[in-house]
């Protein structure tokens, strides 16, 4: 950035903010000041009168400023899939839709990611993970297709290039046509990080090694990419004790649980995050939390598929990191972020801890905080700190939905969907009144229903 634009400001006043800082720092009235693509400085009352190079002022009362929202886990190319087997747990799930997913191309994974970011961005989400693992041969640039469309929305974007080596003939779930050979797999993935990753504070694009789950790859795909990654210096990310099934599976394959076989292979470490993690015992826990090994909590989509009730209130209290995640859309068809902070504490309260689960403030650090410390970003995003990027939210807290509510943090994690204002992501903003200022949304919608349309008939020719 020019030495120039980096001393422009822009001022937010008159809003309450929740800095989701270690404190938990919270003004029921105060101001956020941009400089660049950084924040400088945040507290009460209204900004310093003699800034500089002041370029714009929002009066934002009745609102409140949050960090942006931060999505863990998540599979674009689901988008063109929605709706279908809404009665399915997850094995049944997967045997139901590999077939159409398997036909997927480049054309088809740029609009789905392009649905799957304008949908989040617009819920208030500025950085957000894809776990892509499906790459059909002769389906072209898929990752490059992806990171395009986040790059062209303005999202903060880490790619999670997974893989999948064992495919029907080899007791797997998907068509033999959709999975890649070890050592393609592994090379394509290199090269992925090498073409797409920047370690750099303010990137706005990093990649992941990411094979898919214990029952879709080889044990030596786990092993040599933990390696590759760890070489490569980027984080790896992986599905983890999702289901009672993977259990078993694990169990009668691997002759161990799923985190002892993680343990196996390398994947456990403060590099690792994995999705899910539901069915975990004390000692699974205790593992994470000695490892550092962090958790996308995803309770739309593990409720959708009938997976259970993750043990997030344990996680937390042992220390594990904890971010929470949209999941594909073919398993939480809304694809928002923001409603998951209310899931996350309603479905959790269901469990053995019951009202002293999660609370308002926790759910909203589980969204923000907890989903950058999952992403290795906490020291850039995540809250509203001076020096960490201007990544930040304004939600509207003075509508009929919300204006009874005198907490605004409650307002927002269990009141209706709250409208967002104005999204910020490296300090420029992306949305306005609720729509995206990068891209044309109907646009959009027009080319997911099209690629959709497509993808349906691609399957069915077979």
């Amino acid at each position: 950035m020019a030495a120039a634009s980096a001393t422009e400001r822009t001022v937010i006043e008159n809003c309450a903010i929740a800095t989701v800082d270690a404190g938990g720092t919270e003004y029921a009235s105060g101001h956020i000041v941009l400089a660049g693509n950084r924040i400088e400085s945040v507290g009460a009352g209204g900004a310093p009168g003699d800034l500089a190079n002041v370029v714009r002022r929002i009066d934002a009362t009745g609102h409140l400023a949050t960090p942006g929202l931060v999505n863990t886990h998540h599979h674009f190319y689901q988008w063109l899939t929605r709706g279908l087997a809404t009665d399915h747990n997850l094995f049944d799930w997967l045997v139901a839709l590999y077939p159409t997913w398997a036909r997927i191309d480049e054309p088809m994974a740029h609009a789905a990611a392009q649905g799957s970011l304008a949908m989040m961005a617009r819920g208030g989400v500025t950085t957000a993970a894809d776990h892509h693992y499906i790459h059909p041969r002769g389906a072209g640039d898929l990752s490059g297709a992806i990171v395009r469309a986040a790059r062209d929305l303005g999202v903060r974007f880490t790619l999670a290039r997974g893989s999948m080596d064992r495919g029907e003939s080899d007791g797997g779930l998907p068509p033999d046509f959709a999975v890649e050979s070890l050592d393609d797999a592994l090379a394509a993935t290199e090269a992925t990080v090498r073409e797409h990753h920047d370690p750099s504070f303010d990137a706005m694009t990093r990649v992941a090694v990411a094979p898919c789950s214990p029952f879709s790859v080889s044990t030596e795909l786990m092993r040599q990419g933990a390696e590759l990654a760890r070489r490569l210096g980027v984080r790896l990310h992986t599905h983890g004790s999702e289901t009672v099934e993977e259990e078993k599976f694990c169990h009668e394959l691997f002759g161990m649980g799923p985190t002892d076989y993680f343990e196996s292979t390398g994947w456990l470490g403060e590099d690792v995050w994995m999705a899910h993690c539901v069915h975990m015992n004390d000692s699974d826990i205790a593992a994470f939390a000695r490892t550092g090994t962090g958790v996308a909590h995803c309770p739309s989509s593990n409720a959708r598929l009938a997976a259970g009730i993750a043990r997030v209130p344990d996680l937390l209290a042992a220390g594990v990191p904890v971010g929470l995640g949209v999941d594909g859309t073919a398993s939480n068809e809304s694809g928002e972020l923001h409603t998951e902070l209310r899931n996350a504490l309603l479905i959790n309260r269901l469990g053995a801890h019951r009202e002293a689960a999660l609370n308002a403030r926790r759910a909203l650090r589980l969204g923000t905080y907890g989903g950058a410390q999952v992403l290795g970003r906490a020291a850039e995003t995540g809250s509203l700190e001076p020096g960490k990027l201007a990544d930040l939210v304004l939600w509207r807290m003075d509508t009929l939905a919300h204006s009874s509510i005198a907490d605004p943090v409650a307002a927002l994690v269990l009141g209706a969907p709250a409208p967002v204002t104005a999204s910020f992501v490296n300090g420029r903003q992306i949305v306005e009144d609720g729509r995206l200022l990068t891209v044309d949304e109907d646009a959009v919608a027009r080319s997911t229903r099209d690629e959709a349309r497509r993808l349906a008939r691609t399957a069915a020719r077979g």
